[in-house]
């Protein structure tokens, strides 16, 4: 779901690095200081020298605890008494709710009605009150600005707030203190408020270090704010952590100034990036989370022999679209696949065909005849098998098998 979100006002300062560092020892102790750990496999994959940042390892998920605490924290008593809202269907909603009831803040988060119940029931648990309103975040986003005015509420921005940013930026701060000395880091842009506030903190004590933001192809909206472009955003994107169709007002400022370049993904290398991440290092990422590692993959030379940092920002997936992701991505490697394959209709040639399968260390998973609905002539019959096997290699040499023994083998498109 696309995150629109009306920005600050425009006389808002930005943050300095001095405020990350303020918010760095205020929320010290309440959130988690997630591991730094060098991916050795992946660095071994791509060539570069890879260090995650597991934010995908705090309580509620994501990052977006960093923030919302800094950001609750500095309330004042009137402000604490009046209660908080918020306005999200994701990671930010949780993060404020979670801080909020630990400081004793009355929390109000309007999600949208097509938000998913799962991410609604976690959100209620964490002690907030749930609102429903409207069929896209915008609506949702505009109603909770109402209600911040008839309930007399201190609304809570995603990204576009000065304590929000600096919050933010703490995560670079411990990434430089625990990690190695890097060329580069890579970082996912939505709005902006993880990229402003890390590249304020890096930048201030390393201004060699590459700062690189990656946004999904779908969601170029930083890129239009800084290029004046109008290249379209929008669509259903894996990466929807970062689909934020309009970029902030204070962090593209932060950006134009402090970020050397900003790189698109596309879907498919999200999908690659997140199977990796789950396949080769064992750790579970939500699509905003594997941007930074599909960034790699889309440029490897770039980034070959570097030393690069990259944050894990979230790891709140729904459990079904997890699975589709891997098993696309098994079909996509070649270590499963549908086969198509014409035979006679007669006695014995599933057997046949098994064991020419067999016989190479192929494994039958399912069989299907399609005898009624072909246009084969009558004595014929199509039979869709799908395999395990142990790769593209494996897979060929499966299917040169079955064509040397007289069989028309096609191979189903993923």
């Amino acid at each position: 779901m696309s995150e629109t979100i009306k920005p600050a006002p425009a006389q808002t300062q930005p943050p300095t690095a001095r405020d990350v560092e303020a918010a760095a020892a205020r929320i010290e102790g309440h959130v988690m200081r997630t591991p730094l750990v060098r991916a050795e496999k992946l660095s071994a994959l791509t060539g570069a020298d890879i260090w995650l940042k597991l934010e995908c390892l705090q309580y509620t998920g994501a990052f977006k605890e960093r923030g919302a605490l800094n950001k609750l924290a500095q309330l004042t008593d009137a402000e604490r008494a009046r209660g908080v809202i918020a306005a999200s269907a994701g990671n930010h909603a949780q993060g404020v709710a979670f801080h909020a009831r630990a400081l004793g803040v009355a929390a109000t988060v309007v999600m949208p009605v097509t938000t998913p119940d799962v991410k609604i029931r976690q959100t209620r648990e964490l002690g907030a009150e749930v609102i429903r309103a409207g069929h896209t975040f915008d609506e949702a986003r505009d109603h909770a600005r109402e209600l911040e005015r008839s309930r007399a509420l201190v609304f809570v921005h995603p990204f576009d707030d000065p304590d929000i940013i600096a919050g933010q930026g703490t995560l670079a701060l411990e990434m430089l203190d625990d990690g190695p000395r890097y060329d580069a880091m890579v970082i996912p842009i939505g709005g902006g408020g993880l990229m402003s506030g890390m590249a304020l903190a890096v930048k201030d004590r390393h201004p060699d270090i590459e700062i690189i933001g990656v946004q999904t192809a779908l969601f170029p909206s930083m890129v239009n704010a800084l290029d004046g472009g109008a290249r379209a955003t929008g669509g259903d994107t894996l990466a929807e952590g970062i689909a934020v169709k309009e970029a902030g007002v204070l962090t593209r400022q932060i950006v134009r100034k402090h970020v050397d370049d900003i790189v698109l993904v596309d879907e498919r290398m999200l999908e690659r990036a997140l199977s990796m991440l789950m396949n080769e290092q064992k750790i579970l990422v939500e699509g905003a989370g594997a941007a930074g590692l599909a960034a790699i993959l889309c440029d490897r030379e770039r980034f070959k022999g570097k030393t690069v940092g990259l944050v894990l920002c979230g790891g709140n997936i729904d459990a079904r679209l997890l699975s589709m992701i891997l098993m696309r991505d098994l079909a996509r490697s070649g270590r499963l696949a549908r086969l198509r394959i014409q035979l006679l209709d007669m006695p014995g040639q599933l057997v046949r065909v098994a064991s020419i399968i067999a016989e190479l260390e192929g494994n039958v998973i399912d069989v299907g005849h399609h005898r009624t609905y072909s246009d084969l002539p009558a004595k014929m019959t199509c039979m869709d098998l799908t395999i395990d096997t142990q790769g593209q290699d494996h897979l060929q040499r499966i299917i040169a098998s079955l064509q040397a023994a007289g069989y028309e083998v096609e191979i189903a498109a993923y």
